[in-house]
């Protein structure tokens, strides 16, 4: 690839979730970085930032919150990651991305932190999902968040009348079975169309 073929901009993000001891938290942290392929070495990463959050499962509350700039254009962008300390009590549910909004959109934030936020919502949710079926795989069906903790009215599939929640009474267990998920159907016993 010539000079003139390199990209004039990458954006990566990446969000890594992991149970904490004992089972009753999860971590996420998610990555910013900008990149320039065509800058010279030392100038290609413009922005390279981390939010990490720890949230409670029983509520899916964050309970603890950290920012940090590796990269970043002004000496004082730094400056504001303590703002984003201000994560900490909010629910990730319904409510979550107007918070967040109201708290570090704008002169009140950062831009590159602010969309780790509204990423790490999301990504929340779906880790709380997989913590749910890894201690049911693990031998208790009781254990952990509601399997729709964060779901209910988040697409068609987990509309109130939506087949996510028709495949669930029907006998369906997240993170069991294929993916895709077989269809409403199969759960009921009745022939796929």
């Amino acid at each position: 690839m010539t000079r003139a073929e390199l990209p004039l901009h990458r954006r990566t993000v990446a969000v890594t979730a992991c149970a904490q001891e004992g089972g009753d938290e999860i971590s996420v942290e998610a990555e910013l970085r900008d990149e320039r392929p065509w800058a010279e070495p030392s100038a290609s990463v413009v922005h390279r930032m981390v939010l990490v959050v720890r949230v409670r499962l029983a509520d899916m509350v964050i309970v603890a919150a950290e920012a940090d700039m590796g990269n970043f254009p002004h000496t004082e962008c730094p400056l504001v990651t303590p703002v984003f300390d201000g994560l900490v009590g909010l629910g990730v549910a319904a409510g979550y991305n107007r918070a967040i909004q109201e708290r570090f959109r704008g002169v009140s934030g950062c831009t590159h932190l602010y969309e780790l936020a509204r990423v790490l919502g999301p990504a929340v949710v779906q880790a709380s999902f997989s913590a749910y079926a890894r201690r049911r795989d693990g031998g208790d069906p009781s254990a952990g968040p509601s399997p729709t903790a964060g779901l209910l009215n988040s697409c068609h599939i987990w509309a109130p009348d939506g087949v996510g929640l028709r495949k669930l009474d029907a006998g369906w267990r997240p993170g069991s079975g294929p993916r895709p998920v077989p269809p409403l159907e199969t759960f009921e016993g009745r022939r796929p169309r």
